[in-house]
């Protein structure tokens, strides 16, 4: 390598800075274009929290209000980096209203219950009068099946007097015997007697209609289902649950108000019934409903504890309003017991009408008489099974013709 010339080895060092140099170009410009292309990195400065509700001076601790919570979600909603709290509307399903039937839906369905039972007061006398021969034997069988169907003394007299005159006139041919029949029990049954519910009031006031009876007659389920029949005359209804010494008894109310949209006042267990009373016909005359219906309590312990309790009640109500109905609802199965409870509240609170419950299979049906005697006052309403459209109002000659059959 000694021999190699001076020229030689100055030409292979220019070579190799030439290779270098070229590299070394390469590389810078390959980093240039690196930098070019990075996106631009903006300083970091912490996010703004949202800005709390302003409190005056001196009212530390102050309870934040709705404005100041809008106020809040709205900074929130301005501020970068900070997401502003989305409110969750829930909507609830509003429950399914039931429709109940209409009157006249009622009384076919009544009748159609009421032609299927076995009752003696229609089916039994009309037996012993289509015989060949009404002998005195028969007619005291006749008295004895009326008195039996808990009738009365007064009224079976009438009756038989009314048939033996009729019959001996006009014939026993089988036709003639069902009229004849027919005819003489509406006319004990009383048809010119009024039975309009009186569920108006006057003056801008609405009606009260205060329901009245012992426990376990189906006091609190009449005044739902009296409930059920105005609402399906399109009135606007309130009902007041003040049987507040019975625990189920609010709840009950509660449930049928629920089933056709109907509002139910009421109280804590215990309460007193007059209290309540009066709060639902208050609500009713600021509400302007049409109807307010008084569930009252039911305890028959004695007669004066009964008469005060009742009497506190009706004349609290009519602090707010007049009461244009008093109902006395009456199982019609109890006989002579109903009638015995029929002049205990008579003698409490003045009776308008009266409510006979289970008036299909074991009454016997001559309590539409006899308690109407007693008192007065006309029956207005009849019962004949458990369901919710099973009350209606009662019809003296649609109820003879059906238990005639």
């Amino acid at each position: 390598m000694s021999d190699m010339s001076p020229w030689i080895w100055a030409a292979i060092a220019v070579a190799v800075l030439l290779v270098v140099g070229t590299v070394v170009l390469l590389g810078a410009r390959a980093l240039g274009k690196a930098v070019e292309n990075k996106p631009a990195v903006a300083p970091k400065t912490p996010a703004t929290p949202p800005r709390a509700p302003q409190v005056p001076a001196g009212e530390a601790g102050a309870p934040v209000t709705d404005a100041d919570e809008d106020e809040a979600v709205d900074d929130a909603a301005e501020t970068p980096g900070v997401e502003a709290p989305v409110e969750e509307i829930v909507e609830e399903a509003a429950p399914e209203l039931e429709r109940p039937e209409s009157t006249q839906s009622r009384l076919v369905r009544l009748r159609q219950r009421l032609a299927g039972t076995n009752n003696p007061l229609g089916k039994g006398l009309l037996a012993l009068l289509s015989r060949d021969k009404l002998d005195e034997d028969t007619w005291e069988d006749i008295e004895d099946t009326l008195l039996t169907a808990d009738i009365g003394v007064a009224p079976t007299q009438e009756l038989v007097e009314g048939l033996r005159t009729r019959l001996r006139v006009e014939g026993s041919a089988a036709g003639e015997v069902r009229e004849v029949l027919a005819d003489e029990l509406v006319k004990l049954v009383g048809p010119d007697m009024d039975r309009r519910l009186q569920v108006s009031g006057e003056n801008g006031n609405p009606g009260v209609v205060l329901v009245v009876g012992v426990n376990g007659v189906g006091k609190t389920t009449s005044v739902g289902k009296i409930g059920r029949i105005l609402v399906a005359e399109d009135r606007k209804v309130l009902m007041g649950a003040a049987d507040t010494f019975r625990a189920a008894a609010a709840e009950q109310l509660g449930t049928w108000g629920e089933r056709v949209g109907v509002e139910v006042v009421r109280g804590p267990e215990g309460t007193d019934p007059a209290s309540v009373a009066f709060e639902a016909v208050k609500k009713g005359v600021e509400t302007g409903v049409d109807t307010v219906i008084v569930d009252t309590a039911g305890r028959l312990q004695n007669k004066s504890g009964l008469m005060d309790e009742l009497g506190k009640v009706k004349r609290v109500i009519e602090k707010q309003a007049p009461v244009t109905e008093v109902l006395l609802v009456l199982d019609a199965t109890t006989g002579q017991n109903g009638m015995i409870q029929a002049r205990v509240f008579a003698e409490a609170v003045n009776i308008t009408g009266i409510v006979l419950t289970k008036l299909d299979g074991s009454a016997k049906g001559g309590i539409v008489v006899a308690v109407q005697r007693e008192l007065g006052v006309p029956v207005k309403l009849v019962g004949l099974g458990e369901g919710a459209d099973d009350l209606a109002p009662f019809e003296p000659r649609a109820f003879v013709e059906a238990l005639l059959g």
